[in-house]
């Protein structure tokens, strides 16, 4: 029996026909293809096995149908259920809880509501922020940014109080987070695949260009990022991701880790790096097609909760 593998895309142009192409040579009884959907019924048969999906963060529709096929059986890589629950506050507060270091972090109210929000009366159990206090428990300069955004957009540094409210003025209807900012010393990315496979890559956020460089964490710093990188990821429930950690006095501090379509572009990967997120891809959709793994038992947070009934 040959297990279908469907693809959900964007704009990417390398990675997308090379994933198809890899997985396709292999001829291990899976075959990749382009997801095509339309108008989809509620109980409409899903004809793939594993979907691997690079595209719906941006497109919502394409969601609630991954949402759908997880219900038949589906493997979602990534399952639509975590994607939808996550937010850079929580996950902050998550690996807290787990034991990997992150930046102090605060939620902030929302600066403007949709049409129908009265501030006087829909508002009554919400306070004022006290911006002072804030910034002497953060420090400065902070970073701003939108609890549910990525790819660095809606991101700033503010190096004073009146450049914070000044760009949280500027927010909207974007859920912002204020958090401290890592004065580091090194600082990498990590790319996670299957909730075990990590590789630690040298990256610098100014130019957003990789090194290769296996010399540059010391083998201590490197367990430990990895060691932190896998905790995070399955504590998520990603099989699919990248991690950003700032180390700062031999800390690495994750800063950036729900990513459920990270970067695999040949260009900004280099060669070298992407041929193993390539080949890693491939073997990871392989064995979920072959072990046809239930997703929908595996939602379940409230183990990592104290005050969970659970037995």
């Amino acid at each position: 029996m040959t297990n279908r593998v469907g693809l959900m895309v964007g704009r990417e142009w390398s990675f997308p026909p090379a994933f198809i192409d890899e997985l396709n040579r292999r001829d291990a009884g899976v075959v990749a293809e382009y997801v095509r959907i339309g108008a989809v019924a509620m109980d409409q048969p899903c004809p793939w096995t594993v979907i691997v999906d690079r595209i719906s963060h941006e497109v919502p529709f394409y969601r609630s149908y991954l949402k759908q096929c997880v219900l038949q059986g589906v493997a979602v890589v990534n399952n639509p259920f975590m994607w939808t629950a996550d937010d850079k506050f929580f996950g902050a507060a998550l690996i807290t809880k787990l034991g990997v270091a992150s930046p102090k972090t605060f939620a902030l109210p929302n600066k403007d509501y949709i049409k129908g929000i009265d501030r006087a009366e829909s508002l009554k159990n919400l306070e004022l922020v006290d911006w002072e206090g804030l910034v002497r428990d953060l420090g400065m300069p902070c970073i701003l940014k939108d609890a549910h955004g990525g790819g660095w957009r809606d991101v700033y540094v503010c190096h004073s109080l009146d450049e914070l409210i000044s760009n949280y003025d500027q927010s909207g209807l974007l859920n912002m987070v204020a958090q401290e900012f890592i004065h580091f010393e090194q600082f990498v990315r990590c790319m996670c695949l299957g909730q075990e496979e990590i590789l630690v890559m040298p990256y610098d956020p100014k130019r957003r260009a990789y090194t290769v460089d296996d010399d540059y964490l010391t083998a201590d710093l490197h367990a430990r990022v990895v060691r932190d990188a896998r905790t995070i990821v399955r504590a998520l429930g990603y099989d699919m991701n990248s991690i950003e950690f700032a180390i700062r006095d031999g800390v690495p501090y994750a800063i950036d880790f729900m990513n459920p379509a990270p970067d695999m572009d040949i260009y900004s990967l280099k060669p070298a790096y992407f041929e193993w997120v390539l080949n890693g891809m491939v073997d990871l959709t392989i064995r979920l097609a072959r072990s046809r793994r239930r997703q929908v038992k595996q939602i379940g947070w409230a183990d990592l909760f104290a005050g969970s009934r659970r037995k």
